[in-house]
């Protein structure tokens, strides 16, 4: 079992995504895409199997959503972790745009 010392969320925009970070160690991310000015499109989140059951994927995009409605932009739940998520979370459906 990895022991985890400094766990933190980070927005790493250059690879369009955000990040759980132990360290200098990315534990897991939820990647995303831009497909216009006013959304942001999640498409992928994973953790490494050694930081599973500790809740960091929820603090995660807890942490990505909050981001986002601070810019203003509006999600795009493609990614199905996140879109499950959104549903146990009713408050960020004011700026979620349910994929068709």
């Amino acid at each position: 079992m990895t022991e985890i010392q400094d766990i933190y969320f980070a927005h790493a925009p250059d690879r369009r995504r955000y990040e759980i970070r132990d360290g200098e160690t990315v534990a897991g991310f939820t990647q995303y895409r831009l497909p216009d000015d006013q959304h942001v499109d999640f498409v992928h989140t994973e953790v490494d199997e050694a930081y599973n059951g500790r809740g960091l994927a929820s603090g995660l995009v807890s942490f990505a959503l909050a981001d986002v409605r601070k810019s203003g932009k509006r999600i795009i739940p493609h990614c199905p972790y996140v879109a499950s998520w959104i549903t146990r979370h009713p408050e960020y459906n004011d700026i979620t745009d349910v994929p068709a």
